[in-house]
């Protein structure tokens, strides 16, 4: 282990004053026990020296010099000796991430298999796998900008809706990059986190450029962009599969134009990148991700030191079973050991009851034993561990505990408290409630557009009972289910909605394709009709 002797310091240098006793113990207690001290005044020096039987054992290590060794070894200990930083346990290791994709048909193009756009949806799944922990959400954009999900650390949403996405969802053909990136800003504007946005895409709108590099150069966030194509291009597939063909039967030719790239992203000041077929650009985009983080958050992080002090519990430990030792017992040994442990315990232990103590509580914190928990899955564990009541209640609704999530999220009055407070009463069945505490949400947040798409969903889901759910459902199955459902192959049940920790969206009664499609017209529509 390499020590950095420029940064060595103590974290609480005032226990350092027990070194003082610990040095005078032995001493003193050297001059009360010396017999020449005793005797030196009654009889001759040189007679004296003749008169001492038993000289050796005063030369041998005694009580006094374990229990002085003991003290000054848990004085250093408990002294906090570090020479290196560390990062806080609750800050994100990795920055939030919206990933802005196009979808023109342009990248259905074959150049890079299977396709382009095949690709790129492979590289987002990718980076979500990749960024475990850490928030990453979607934007997709073609002649308009759409919201697919919201940056979350759930990657199954992103597995949901990223295998059904095709140029075929959007409302019309085009390459308006700027539009996605006006979504990305948004949904990372109130962020004090600073995020990252990849643009993945195989060109842009060239009568859009001067406007998306003057919006680029105003970004607070970090633009990357991963070009996708060849500069030889390839034919473009259609929905089924063949290649398509112009008025005149020629292929349509999905075209990439390198050298436009390159120069719109040099006077953006965007990092270029070329997607490849091993993991290297997904790497490339980590490592920038991580370094933007640092060097934004360097200005406001409080230093964090990392306690070394427990590399001497090893020493401490022989020493007190020294003190055992026949005719080595001090009586106050197990004072001053006791002691040292309350003194090396975190304050929390202390306050805490003895019945809810565990030895991981030497180690870590409530919430950094309950963070370590909720990453790995174990929320119901995660529950009991945390302290902070905004961590204790996603961990109690995670663990389906939504009596308890409520409980905790109630004491609460912020926007994702309100927010998580609707989300536990949807599952709880109470359709109404959850609408009041998503507007109390969004009168607190007002772009929380999660919020937003939950609230709609609610009243989906209220009116829903007035309709034909059979009828519903039989729309929205193909002609291979139906075929089955006649010939008794499939089971017909009612589908209770399953929501999802941020979004309500996968709850619909509709495949996913067909949700996106639908909501991205009436988005569409609704920004034409605002268009003055």
């Amino acid at each position: 282990m390499e020590i950095d002797l420029t940064a060595f310091h103590f974290l609480r240098p005032l226990w350092l004053w027990l070194l003082v006793p610990a040095i005078l113990l032995p001493v003193c207690w050297l001059r009360r026990h010396d017999v020449r001290a005793r005797w030196r005044n009654i009889i001759a020096p040189d007679l004296l020296e003749h008169l001492i039987v038993g000289d050796s054992a005063r030369r041998r290590v005694q009580p006094i010099h374990t229990l002085a060794l003991l003290i000054a070894i848990g004085a250093i200990a408990v002294a906090g000796p570090t020479w290196q930083q560390e990062r806080p346990p609750f800050t994100q290791d990795q920055a939030p991430l919206v990933v802005v994709l196009e979808l023109a048909r342009s990248m259905d193009a074959t150049d890079v298999a299977p396709t382009r756009l095949e690709r790129a949806k492979q590289k987002v799944l990718d980076l979500a796998a990749a960024r475990k922990g850490a928030r990453t959400g979607l934007v997709v954009f073609s002649s308009t900008g759409h919201l697919v999900v919201p940056p979350t650390e759930d990657p199954a949403m992103l597995q949901l809706y990223v295998p059904v996405l095709s140029p075929s969802l959007m409302p019309e053909d085009g390459k308006n990059v700027a539009a996605g990136l006006d979504i990305a800003e948004r949904l990372l504007a109130h962020d004090p986190v600073a995020g990252t946005i990849v643009l993945m895409s195989d060109g842009f709108d060239d009568r859009q450029a001067s406007a998306f590099v003057e919006k680029a150069g105003r970004s607070r966030h970090q633009l990357l962009w991963l070009a996708v194509g060849t500069e030889n291009g390839g034919p473009i597939l259609g929905a089924d599969g063949m290649v398509q063909m112009d008025p005149e039967g020629h292929p349509l030719m999905g075209s990439f134009d390198a050298d436009a790239i390159r120069k719109v992203a040099d006077e953006a000041g965007i990092p270029l990148a070329s997607m490849r077929v091993d993991n290297d650009d997904v790497v490339w985009v980590q490592h920038r991700a991580r370094a933007w983080l640092a060097e934004a958050d360097e200005s406001k992080r409080v230093p964090r030191w990392q306690e070394s002090g427990y590399w001497f519990l090893v020493p401490l430990l022989i020493l007190g079973l020294l003190g055992f030792r026949r005719g080595w017992t001090v009586k106050w040994l197990p004072v001053v050991l006791m002691a040292l442990a309350c003194g090396a315990a975190p304050r929390h232990a202390e306050a805490a009851a003895w019945g809810s103590w565990h030895w991981q509580d030497l180690f870590a914190t409530h919430d950094q034993q309950g963070r370590w928990s909720f990453e790995h899955g174990d929320f119901k564990a995660a529950a009991q561990r945390f302290d902070d009541p905004m961590w204790k209640g996603r961990a109690q609704y995670l663990a389906g505990n939504y009596a308890g999530s409520l409980e905790t999220f109630s004491r609460l009055k912020t926007a994702q408290s309100y927010f998580y407070i609707g989300n536990t009463l949807a599952h709880l069945e109470d359709y109404t409630g959850a609408i009041k505490a998503f507007d109390n949400a969004l009168a607190l947040d007002p772009t929380l557009r999660q919020a937003v798409t939950n609230r709609q969903l609610m009243r989906q889901l209220l009116i829903k009972p007035k309709q034909d759910p059979q009828k519903d459902e039989e729309d929205e199955e193909s002609d291979d289910i139906k075929i089955q459902k006649k010939k008794g192959g499939v089971e017909q049940s009612t589908l209770m909605p399953v929501p999802s920790e941020d979004v309500w969206m996968r709850s619909l009664n509709m495949s996913p394709a067909t949700f996106l499609r639908q909501r991205f017209e009436q988005e569409s529509g609704a920004a034409n009709a605002s268009t003055p």
